[in-house]
């Protein structure tokens, strides 16, 4: 075992009732990173939950366009009254972009994102709830 190994056998304190991280169940993940009782698993390597840090960005943006069939409509309605141009006022909205999620623990800092599907808002609601709940995890390790 290497001087930075987080564990060793012969120690006594809070490392040694450490279990290795795949044996631990999963209380919150984000993308392909994954947070145990003890242990902060990424596909770059697994450490100590201790001194994590969880951040959440919303990366995504909102996109207001006039639809398809509100343009043939309105060049439809053109030609028998022009009541058909108010066709062009209608819009929809769009969203597009990930909310991105950094965990970070002393030198090593990994990155996951989680792609914006239906509601923005809701979503973002939801992965600050899962990050609340795994500051509060961390907090307890």
């Amino acid at each position: 075992m290497s001087a930075l190994d987080p564990y060793r056998p012969g120690d006594s304190g809070p490392a040694a009732t450490w279990a290795p991280a795949g044996q631990e169940p999963v209380l919150v993940q984000f993308g392909d990173i994954s947070i145990s009782e003890h242990w902060l698993v990424t596909p770059a390597g697994s450490a100590p939950l201790r001194g994590t840090q969880i951040f959440v960005t919303d990366m995504t943006r909102e996109e207001r366009y006039i639809p398809g069939w509100a343009i043939a409509f309105a060049i439809i309605g053109f030609f028998f009254f022009f009541l058909g141009l108010l066709f062009l006022l209608v819009k929809e909205t769009r969203s597009s972009g990930f909310m991105q999620i950094s965990v970070t623990n002393g030198a090593c800092t990994y990155q996951s994102a989680e792609l914006t599907r239906g509601n923005r808002t809701n979503q973002l609601y939801e992965l600050q709830n899962r990050a609340n709940f795994a500051r509060g995890v961390i907090a307890r390790a």
